[in-house]
């Protein structure tokens, strides 16, 4: 009896022995797999002056996007950023913020050359358009070219004290004047023609046949007389040139009349500056006479 008790309590202690030792084996083998360390990707490697440590940072897609610390880690950002789908866009509002537009890195001249393409109502558009427009389109050099282009060469050695923009929109007010003057000679409108004429008494109008009006009921006169004259003319302006000063203006031209082969007329009209507003207070026609049928032309005229 009491060797079977103690046979019992002997097989009860080897199996515990037992299991204890099958379960420290399992746990010596599941500790070195658990605290083993993942794949790395740093190489260390050191000198005989410093330890120096060099990182290779992975460039794919995925997580891992570099180590800290390390050289490539301004590319490991690069490529985070462009991931996540904002690298185009920011960089896109640094070159907006830093970098210059394409007009600025222009030079002068180039943008001058440009701009002078322009008619003058697509110019004064694009100062509208924002500052860095503004500040080209009001470019001197740009407006004394649109001048030269539209107008004439014979000024290139004027400064205007006003700036070529002003001196350029105050010679196209008296172009369009001048022009209306001609319309109103097709048209035979005396009070379209009363209007334009300056209310003086110094006012004078010689007409192609030589006679010379005074004053602003003689000039008006005139032209009630010339345009009671049945047959009208057909003709053709050329070779306009303005020259603009304080108050006052010029214009000469070239008048071709269809029905005359003879020649052109040389005009000239002159302006003045009153209550806002151009008025002629001068015109001269002339042409050279040279036989009598020439006269009888001109007087017809």
């Amino acid at each position: 009896m009491e060797i079977t008790a103690f046979n019992f309590t002997l097989s009860e202690s080897f199996l515990i022995a037992s299991s204890l030792t099958l379960l420290s084996l399992s746990l010596a083998l599941l500790i070195p797999r658990s605290k083993s360390p993942k794949a790395n990707l740093t190489v260390h490697s050191s000198t005989s002056t410093a330890s120096t440590s060099k990182t290779r940072t992975c460039r794919c897609c995925c997580s891992c996007i570099g180590e800290a610390g390390s050289d490539n880690s301004k590319d490991s950002d690069t490529s985070e950023k462009y991931v996540n789908g904002g690298g185009a866009a920011e960089d896109m509002v640094v070159d907006k913020h830093t970098g210059a537009s394409m007009m600025e890195q222009l030079v002068p001249e180039i943008t001058t050359h440009a701009l002078s393409y322009l008619d003058y109502p697509s110019l004064c558009r694009l100062s509208m358009t924002n500052s860095l427009m503004r500040k080209a389109a009001n470019d001197d050099n740009a407006w004394k070219a649109l001048y030269h282009k539209d107008f004439t060469l014979e000024q290139g050695s004027v400064t205007p004290i006003i700036g070529w923009k002003a001196y350029y929109a105050v010679t196209r007010a008296i172009v369009n004047v001048n022009t209306e003057f001609f319309n109103i000679i097709r048209e035979r409108s005396l009070q379209a023609m009363s209007q334009l004429w300056l209310n003086s008494d110094y006012v004078k109008c010689t007409h192609a046949s030589g006679e010379n009006f005074s004053g602003y009921n003689a000039v008006l006169q005139s032209w009630q007389f010339a345009f009671n004259w049945e047959q009208g003319l057909d003709f053709q302006v050329r070779d306009v040139r303005a020259r603009v000063l304080t108050g006052m203006a010029w214009v000469t031209m070239k008048m071709y009349v269809v029905e005359m082969d003879n020649g052109p007329f040389n005009v000239t009209n002159v302006f003045e500056f009153h209550d806002g507003r151009w008025y002629m207070v001068h015109h001269h026609s002339s042409l050279m006479i040279i036989d009598a049928e020439v006269d009888q032309q001109i007087m017809h005229a």
